[in-house]
């Protein structure tokens, strides 16, 4: 039987709302289609909008006529201060209509409890953007851990490399430079990390401790003379990492998507450095406006005994993450971006997973090497996860590593079959992973180590849930 396209309305059509979500309606128009859009901006408006959507300058003006509109779902992408008042807003006009929740769901501890709070009292099926869990790296990942293959896990490292760049474009100059205005690094950036780690660990930690800062920067570290606009004749233009010419005009001359489409919709290099001269991000990244943290490292203890840690930080070559995880009876090492997984099983009889390398396993993860090593001859085994061909964006890079794909292949079906915010789409999960963020942040502030359960109770019994 043949199912009808899912009907979804878009709240933003920005950077997640049209060029992640939106980008892959329009790769499978058999899947899903966009029947309303909201959006301030007129040109991403129309972009996405299209000849046959409903359209809005406002989203409140959508969620009003969603009984009119009768979407089958919500995308809400709208930036980070919007997703609450967003959200509750649809779960109060139709508390039966699913929604895609991007993260982070919410900026601030109380915005979060009080979500948490209208999606306990309204039923409200909301799965949160929480994209790299469908990856075929971190499935593959998963697989392994909940075969017991590894035994009992003992620590997890996650390694978030944010890239000098990307943190440059996004946490100085960009749109989550500051904690007030957006959300804490911790929970914009690592929100994904954290969220992974609850998700490999099977449950909620005992105790959270972080400690990090905003190290570099700072006007104190600008170069002598620089101006307040890399555009105005800077003296260590040559020598600067940041020099934003350098980045947008000529090292991105050939990308006309994310990260460039922030600049405008001029992206000629006249357009481009138009667009450099007056708005952010032209800014010297010493003479922002931005407050958070550009390294931090976060300890997680479990009840089972388990440590993870996460580092995140501004200063790397590399725009991906790391992972390493030991267990009692294997280890295993991992790279994002190049997909490979290296499982060191102790005993020489140990065997990956049947869903991993059976017959059915998934045709986005290659068994390419096994063998034995070592004086005890224990086993070693390389995967390699990578998205399948034809999931990229348009020039091919697959974006979040095929997370965005993942998500919105799983979402549409759980909005089909009616299962929305349970299993991998779960809010409750996706809360424990912000709440975790939370933490962190207070702790790094200055609280020292969180009792986690006693914490996240209190915080969400003030909002009226009550008890975890």
């Amino acid at each position: 039987m043949t199912t009808a396209p899912v009907r979804l309305a878009a709240l933003g059509a920005g950077g997640r709302g049209a060029d992640a979500y939106g980008r892959w309606v329009r790769a499978h128009p058999d899947r899903a289609r966009i029947v309303a859009v909201a959006e301030p901006d007129g040109a991403r408006l129309d972009a996405l909008a299209g000849t046959t959507a409903a359209r809005s300058p406002d989203w409140r003006d959508l969620v009003a006529d969603l009984a009119h509109l009768r979407p089958d779902a919500v995308v809400v992408a709208l930036p980070d201060a919007l997703h609450v008042d967003a959200a509750v807003a649809v779960a109060v006009a139709d508390a039966g209509l699913p929604m895609l929740l991007e993260k982070p769901s919410a900026p601030t501890l109380p915005a979060l409890t009080e979500l948490a709070r209208v999606v306990h009292r309204t039923g409200a099926r909301i799965a949160v953007g929480h994209v790299l869990r469908f990856t075929p790296f971190w499935r593959a990942v998963h697989a392994v851990v909940t075969s017991g293959a590894l035994g009992d896990l003992a620590t997890i490292e996650v390694r978030e490399n944010i890239g000098f760049w990307h943190f440059a474009h996004s946490f100085v100059r960009g749109s989550w430079r500051s904690a007030a205005e957006s959300s804490p690094m911790v929970l914009a950036k690592t929100c994904h990390d954290l969220d992974l780690i609850r998700w490999l660990a099977g449950a909620a930690p005992r105790t959270v401790s972080s400690e990090g800062s905003l190290l570099h920067f700072r006007p104190e570290n600008a170069p002598d003379g620089a101006p307040a606009r890399c555009t105005d004749g800077c003296p260590a233009a040559a020598d600067c990492p940041f020099y934003a010419p350098r980045y947008y005009l000529d090292a991105l001359r050939d990308v006309t998507g994310h990260p460039v489409t922030m600049l405008g919709a001029d992206l000629s290099p006249a357009g481009r450095l138009a667009a450099l001269r007056r708005g952010p991000y032209g800014r010297c990244v010493y003479r922002s406006d931005n407050d958070v943290a550009d390294h931090q490292q976060t300890l997680l203890r479990f009840g089972s005994g388990l440590t993870a840690t996460l580092t995140a930080s501004a200063f790397t070559a590399e725009n991906t993450r790391h992972l390493a995880i030991t267990g009692t009876r294997g280890q295993l090492h991992g790279h994002m971006e190049s997909g490979e997984l290296r499982v060191d099983l102790f005993s020489p009889s140990g065997r990956l997973p049947e869903t991993l390398v059976g017959p059915d396993a998934p045709p986005d993860v290659e068994l390419v090497a096994s063998g034995t090593d070592g004086p005890l001859g224990h086993a070693t085994h390389t995967l390699v996860a990578r998205p399948a061909a034809g999931s990229g964006d348009a020039a091919g890079a697959p974006r979040h590593a095929g997370g965005d794909d993942g998500l919105m292949d799983a979402f549409c079906r759980a909005v089909a079959d009616g299962t929305v915010g349970s299993g991998d789409l779960s809010f409750d999960t996706a809360l424990d992973s912000h709440l975790m963020a939370f933490a962190a942040e207070e702790s790094r502030a200055g609280a020292g180590v969180v009792e986690f359960g006693p914490w996240a109770a209190t915080a969400l019994d003030a909002a009226g849930r009550g008890p975890l």
